[in-house]
């Protein structure tokens, strides 16, 4: 099979997305687009088109004569972004148990897989631990929404990605308590589910989204 080749922007903008906005310390800051490119292993034309993208998506500000800035998200984006994630969720998780689609072998796993980086102290390792635990739970969701069977759905929360991944890590980066409990609020979905219970599965689902909403607000 021929080798797929990945544009230089197309490497800034991954290494952006998913690598420096992910970054609670980045919040608030300016991005050296010099260093960037040292570090992605691009020139700065790549890095620069990759933050005018992010700039068109809201999460970059480009500031005359400062560069790019990554502002921390607002009390209300983050109310926002919360209420859109209720509304999809409940709407899916009534739609899976409706149709018979809930994906419960895989929900398990990744709560699973969620504990045992719950548990582990990280250490140095911390912000790579919090960032695998998200993506976990960026997992766990994208499931349930995937279950309702409505693409365009499905790849509206898909686009939520980026944000989430930032206000995720954010909450769980200085706090193992918050890992280990998203880990409980995930397995009362998961029993709920299992148990075709939709007025117990949307009560889940709305105490783990208020509970994370209350977590952000105070980080």
């Amino acid at each position: 099979m021929p080798t797929v080749r990945t544009s230089g922007r197309d490497r800034a903008l991954h290494y952006l997305r998913e690598t420096v906005l992910a970054d609670p310390n980045v919040q608030g800051t300016f991005l050296n687009e010099v260093e960037l490119a040292d570090r992605i292993g691009v020139s700065r034309t790549p890095v620069r088109e990759a933050l005018l993208l992010l700039v068109a998506d809201g999460l970059v500000e480009m500031l005359p004569g400062r560069g790019a800035y990554v502002p921390p998200l607002t009390g209300r984006q983050i109310r926002e972004l919360l209420e859109l994630r209720g509304i999809l969720e409940r709407h899916s998780a009534i739609r899976a148990l409706a149709e018979n689609t809930v994906p419960l072998s895989q929900l398990r796993t990744l709560l699973i897989e969620q504990r045992r980086l719950a548990e582990d102290t990280g250490g140095a390792d911390g912000l790579n631990i919090a960032t695998a635990f998200i993506d976990r739970d960026m997992e766990f969701h994208q499931a349930l929404i995937d279950a309702s069977g409505n693409t365009m759905l499905a790849r509206t929360y898909a686009g939520l990605r980026v944000r989430q991944r930032r206000l995720g890590v954010t909450a769980v980066f200085h706090s193992a308590p918050r890992r280990l409990a998203v880990c409980t609020e995930h397995e009362r979905i998961v029993d709920a589910l299992a148990a075709s219970d939709e007025t117990a599965t949307l009560t889940a689902i709305d105490d783990h989204l208020t509970l994370s909403l209350r977590v952000l607000l105070e980080a």
